[in-house]
């Protein structure tokens, strides 16, 4: 039997998981991270990150003593930059995906020549969320620390490069995010050269699956690890925790909703039409091309419930969806938009704001608890909507991450969408899809569906109340007009919040 230890970190905390090849969870241990918001700035600090990670594999690994580790992986998140210097340190704060600083740099890429074939061959766009406008970002305005740098890395290839002692490598998924061609294998040169950015300073690609090489004796005896543990890349945590759902036939689609919600469906198709907007993923060691995206809160939404309106209560939770669920569908008039960071797929505005459409005298946080939750279900009517304008039909959905524990949630996701939902036994997948990826790139798996029968199970299936569906169906065409409405003031509010008050700065340890 094999072992992996996933280290994970999500925006809000970190954990180590060690998992056996049988599925089973053998120990873990988590950490809270700070996140720290000034403006269009959103950073995390990569020596934190250090800290922590190496706290919490030393609490996992003394949980079960003298147990042997066969592979290390890491997984993160996605389009984060981290600059490191010739030694491995982190030159700067991490710039998130959620950071909107590099919106003129995006700008400036979309409309250069060299832009148009590397747009034509990967269908992305250039915006300000990835990672070549974070880059240029850094070389425009701190000269200073650009010249020092010796990496431009995601969090993966960091803390990789950390346990590995200083090699440098990234999946080919995770640098898809650096507008990498994977069916050529190749970054995009031309316009690497056009913007000064050289192509040393990216690490090299390789599979997901693959051995990086071993653990740095150094970092072997520091965690009490045994020696001969082998690294191995997975790949960004969206599309682990879409593996660890454990999906594979064509039309199975995948909630993930910790902090963000993860949308994705699978197709066999060769043939899919997707457009800009959508993400499409060939993974051709697992056979299956991936259709989907992340939005920017999923599970935070009920964290900033539970901050603005039960932050005095002993059950937080229990109570929200206690009080959510004694009103009716349509939350008493109530419409939520969720856009509390803006939103990425699928309407791609990093100007759109939360808003409470229709509130009256009458209601309470019951109602407005419950208008958040639907908008939660209207997020995934929004991208099974894009999905399936590629083709592609949604036909159920796994649900997984902290969201998924609110039954009243999953509920209203059923209704929303009209879509039957099953719900994981395992909450946490993104963990889990990572250990999958780990064992099925060393052979310890030979198919996704063997990896999936081993890890993943279902505890509950909620079919969709046709009533409500139909209720919904009003609801959301609201909603969306809502938005659409709404839309042209985004970017004024932005403005006068700029005059009004420049920029703050905000930690915030639990999103």
């Amino acid at each position: 039997m094999k072992t992996v230890l996933v280290l994970n970190m999500g925006m809000k905390s970190i954990r180590s998981i060690i998992f056996d090849s049988e599925g089973n969870k053998l120990a873990s241990s988590s950490l809270p991270i700070i996140t720290s918001l000034s403006g269009d700035t959103v950073t995390q600090d990569p020596n934190e990150w250090l800290e922590k990670a190496e706290s919490c594999i030393a609490s996992t690994i003394h949980q079960k003593d003298n147990l042997h580790i066969d592979y290390l992986t890491v997984t993160s998140s996605a389009s984060c930059l981290v600059c490191v210097d010739c030694d491995g340190k982190p030159l700067l704060p991490c710039m998130m995906v959620s950071d909107k600083r590099a919106v003129a740099e995006s700008k400036h890429i979309s409309d250069l020549q060299e832009f148009a074939p590397v747009f034509q061959s990967t269908n992305l766009a250039m915006d300000a969320s990835l990672l070549l406008p974070k880059a240029l970002w850094v070389k425009n305005h701190l000269p200073g620390v650009w010249n020092n740098v010796h990496k431009l890395l995601t969090p993966n290839d960091f803390l990789i490069s950390h346990f590995t002692g200083g090699k440098y490598a990234t999946d080919y998924i995770n640098a898809k995010k650096w507008h990498y061609d994977p069916k050529t294998r190749c970054f995009p040169e031309r316009l690497l050269e056009k913007l000064g950015i050289s192509r040393k300073l990216l690490p090299d690609c390789v599979a997901p699956g693959t051995e990086i090489g071993p653990i740095s004796g150094q970092a072997a005896s520091r965690l009490g690890l045994n020696g001969d543990i082998r690294v191995i890349a997975s790949t960004y945590d969206a599309i682990c925790s879409f593996v660890g759902s454990g999906v594979y036939e064509e039309g199975d689609a995948a909630d993930v909703s910790g902090t963000v919600t993860v949308f994705r469906a699978v197709t066999h198709r060769q043939d899919i039409s997707v457009n800009p907007a959508i993400q499409g993923i060939d993974f051709r060691e697992l056979g299956i091309h991936i259709i989907g995206g992340s939005n920017n809160l999923g599970g935070g939404l009920i964290e900033w419930v539970k901050q603005c309106y039960y932050q005095n209560e002993a059950l937080p939770y229990e109570l929200m969806e206690k009080e959510a669920g004694e009103t009716t569908v349509g939350a008493g008039g109530v419409i939520f938009l969720p856009y509390l960071l803006g939103e990425r797929f699928p309407i791609w505005d990093g100007t759109a704001r939360g808003v409470f459409f229709g509130l009256e005298r009458m209601h309470t946080r019951k109602e407005m608890t419950r208008a958040v939750f639907e908008s939660a279900g209207f997020i995934d009517v929004d991208m099974i909507s894009a999905i399936e304008s590629c083709g592609v039909r949604v036909n159920s959905i796994r649900c997984s991450g902290g969201l998924a524990r609110l039954n009243l949630v999953s509920q209203i996701k059923a209704d929303t969408t009209g879509k039957e939902i099953h719900v994981l036994s395992e909450f946490e997948t993104t963990a889990t899809g990572a250990a999958m990826l780990c064992f099925l790139g060393q052979g310890v798996y030979g198919s996704l569906k063997e990896a999936a029968d081993a890890f993943v199970s279902i505890r509950m299936i909620i079919k969709p109340d046709r009533k409500n569906h139909e209720k919904y169906k009003q609801v959301y065409a609201l909603f969306k007009d809502t938005y659409k409405t709404l839309k042209p003031l985004f970017p004024k509010r932005v403005a006068m919040v700029r005059f009004l008050y420049g920029s703050t700065n905000i930690k915030i340890e639990n999103l």
